[in-house]
């Protein structure tokens, strides 16, 4: 990769599609002694239903079904 002239790099296709970024999306840099982190924040269940209000779309969630995801990540 190459650093534009205002210090812009692309994110290539690949890793956004991995990480679901898309443009507005927000990441985290972290400065490490061995380089730069990239990381893309965890959103709070606030922040991910208001972004569902906005956009106008409805979803169904399945409470037990969520709970069980989250049982099995743990």
């Amino acid at each position: 990769m190459k650093v534009g002239p205002k210090g812009q790099v692309v994110i290539p296709k690949v890793f956004r599609k991995a990480l679901g970024l898309h443009p507005g999306s927000k990441v985290i840099f972290t400065l490490r002694e061995q380089g730069i982190l990239l990381e893309k924040p965890t959103e709070d269940a606030t922040t991910a239903f208001k972004e569902i209000a906005e956009s106008g779309k409805s979803i169904k969630v399945k409470p037990h079904e969520y709970a069980e995801e989250l049982e099995k990540r743990l």
